[in-house]
């Protein structure tokens, strides 16, 4: 028997505000353990939340970058559970009346092929504190609260995730939307966005669900899917075994690859959920709404699409280009700036510029290099001032350290192409003088093996001027020398 996954993700990415969501304590990562705290986010008896209004404004523009419905009136709850870094021993969170409904977001798989998976809802709620378990000897475990309060919203999937990779796809197109409108910082490493999977197996072409089991707080793109293929996999062998799956929660064990039971699954009853009293309902009406649409840029998805129709870059540049709208922002300015085909603007970016930026350890929003200048270096291979192989190798590496025009570099570092044919066919004679066995294949050979030297030979001379020959000339000049000899 054949079976196949349901898998449903519930995704928790907090929100970039500069303060927590009840209380006026700094959203900060890093700092001292427990210095960003006050009674409201310590859970100091007497203490009472009050909502922050840009905590909405930013999950709203979440909710409608994901398509979602805004409900204009939903309600806080509480949401009861003990444990030592939940200091009230209650979660406010939403439950039965969330803020928003009914989303979707289409993923796009390495075949081409597009699927639309369904968001059912995305509430917001407060996040717990940080358990800190000591190492080696030291057997102690320590509570930081600085996190507890920071403003979450939680985005749960439909189980309409059949496969590992498409739970990839989706959680990385979800980062991706998140940074982009700049309500998240996308650092899955700090715990900035974190993934619950719940997943369960059936045999194929069955309605019927199987008993799901929950992978608790994956944090890795990469883990996300090993995690859903072992645990697949797990329960497929239980069933084929004759035994049953039972649902439970587990965590996942990255150095070991395998999930591990943590505690029975609770059900939403267990958490004795009730309306929180010390939150009135929360209203967007429709003038507030209509002011955070306005607010929303152009998400990536459209940005594609406009890039494809209007530069001609390939479905796979665009791709690139919108991870990260600093990115993109950076390419279209470059491409305005320059008078030629606008796909050697997207290569020169995604194969050079962004190599030489990562050797340096900056990001394309910190980087030295102007749009302008990668128009102004493409023009100077378009008019045969450079080669583009020193626009590559020379001047890329010497802007991105040095913040310095391709022209100024240039003059600096006298790079200016030699285009001069007598000078050329001297430093073509040496070369050849040093590779008799080339020029042998040259005479001797046929017409692929002619070709075989040429192209071996201008890379020679391209050596020995450092890049600076016209490659063009040489195509010309080199076939003409070697008839001469």
């Amino acid at each position: 028997m054949e079976f196949e996954a349901v898998i449903g993700l519930e995704v928790h990415a907090q929100l970039l505000t500069e303060t927590k969501i009840f209380c006026s304590c700094k959203n900060e990562f890093g700092a001292p353990p427990n210095t960003n705290v006050c009674p409201v986010c310590l859970g100091i008896p007497g203490s009472l939340p009050v909502l922050n209004k840009k905590a909405v404004e930013y999950a709203v523009k979440a909710a409608l970058a994901l398509n979602c419905k805004i409900n204009t009136y939903s309600v806080f709850a509480r949401k009861h559970y003990f444990y030592p870094d939940l200091p009230k021993a209650y979660q406010i969170t939403q439950y039965e009346l969330p803020f928003a409904e009914n989303g979707w977001i289409e993923i796009e798989k390495p075949d081409g092929t597009k699927k639309k998976i369904r968001i059912k809802r995305i509430h917001m709620e407060e996040d717990a504190g940080k358990t800190v378990h000591g190492e080696g000897l030291d057997r102690s475990s320590y509570v930081d609260l600085n996190r507890a309060g920071t403003p979450l919203i939680e985005i749960v999937s439909e189980p309409d995730i059949s496969t590992p990779e498409e739970a990839r796809l989706y959680m990385q197109k979800l980062r991706d939307i998140l940074v982009w409108i700049g309500v998240n910082d996308g650092n899955l490493e700090e715990g900035s966005l974190r993934c619950d999977a719940n997943v369960s197996i059936r045999p194929k072409s069955s309605d019927k669900l199987g008993t799901r089991t929950e992978i608790k707080n994956v944090n890795s793109f990469r883990f996300i899917q090993k995690a859903l293929e072992y645990e697949i996999e797990r329960q497929i062998k239980v069933v084929k075994s004759g035994g049953e799956v039972v649902q439970e929660t587990r965590l996942f064990d990255s150095q070991k690859g395998i999930t591990k039971t943590m505690r029975t699954k609770e059900e939403a009853e267990d958490y004795r959920y009730f309306p929180e009293p010390d939150l009135p309902p929360l209203i967007i009406d429709d003038e507030w709404l209509e002011s955070i649409k306005a607010s929303l840029p152009e998400l990536p998805d459209q940005v594609k699409e406009r890039f494809i129709k209007d530069y001609g870059i390939t479905s796979y540049d665009a791709d690139i280009l919108v991870r990260d709208r600093a990115l993109s922002q950076f390419f279209e300015e470059a491409a305005k700036n320059y008078s030629g085909e606008a796909k050697k603007v997207a290569n020169i970016i995604i194969s050079d510029l962004l190599g030489a930026l990562n050797e340096e350890k900056l990001e394309i929003s910190e980087s030295p290099v102007e749009p302008r200048h990668v128009a102004q270096l493409l023009e100077l291979v378009d008019k045969e001032v450079i080669s583009l192989r020193v626009a590559k190798e020379e001047i890329i590496p010497e802007m991105v350290k040095s913040g310095k025009e391709p022209k100024t570099i240039v003059e600096e570092k006298g790079l200016v192409q030699i285009s001069d044919e007598s000078a050329l066919k001297e430093i073509i004679k040496k070369v050849l003088g040093n590779n008799e066995k080339a020029v042998k294949q040259y005479k001797e050979g046929n017409d692929k093996q002619k070709q075989k030297a040429v192209k071996f030979l201008i890379g020679q001379v391209m050596k020995e001027t450092r890049g600076k020959a016209n490659p063009k000339l040489l195509n010309q000049l080199i076939p003409q020398v070697l008839e001469e000899l």
